[in-house]
């Protein structure tokens, strides 16, 4: 019988060998990133105190009365300067860049020119 590879569990394996390197601190947080089929997510995160300090998706009301008309990368990118907003306003301006062990292309690449444009240093 043929085993069919679980994608997700790969990926989480991924994600668990970039955390061994990347840890967000009281200066520089961790701006991660999770995506669903439907949705995409992103906080900043210190894990110094395990505090979020912002948060955003495509399921909050602010975001989602600009997603009429757009297709899921273009609401990536809404995702992206709306956490980064959020973060600028608690007087985050670097981060490090958390993509969960996904590619870095497609929606992950669309947050992060988001958070970039809106004014996130990564």
């Amino acid at each position: 019988m043929i085993s069919k590879i679980d994608k997700n569990s790969v990926r989480k394996a991924r994600h668990d060998r970039s955390r061994r390197h990347i840890a967000g601190t009281t200066e520089r947080p961790r701006l991660n990133i999770y995506r669903s089929l439907k949705h995409i997510y992103a906080q900043v995160i210190d894990d110094s105190v395990g505090n979020t300090l912002a948060s955003a998706s495509t399921l909050d009301a602010e975001v989602k009365a600009k997603l009429e008309g757009k297709n899921k990368k273009e609401a990536a990118e809404l995702v992206g300067e709306a956490v980064a907003a959020r973060a600028l306003a608690k007087g985050v301006t670097k981060v490090v860049f958390d993509r969960g062990g996904y590619l870095y292309t497609g929606r992950v690449a669309e947050v992060a020119a988001g958070a970039r444009k809106a004014g996130l240093d990564f």
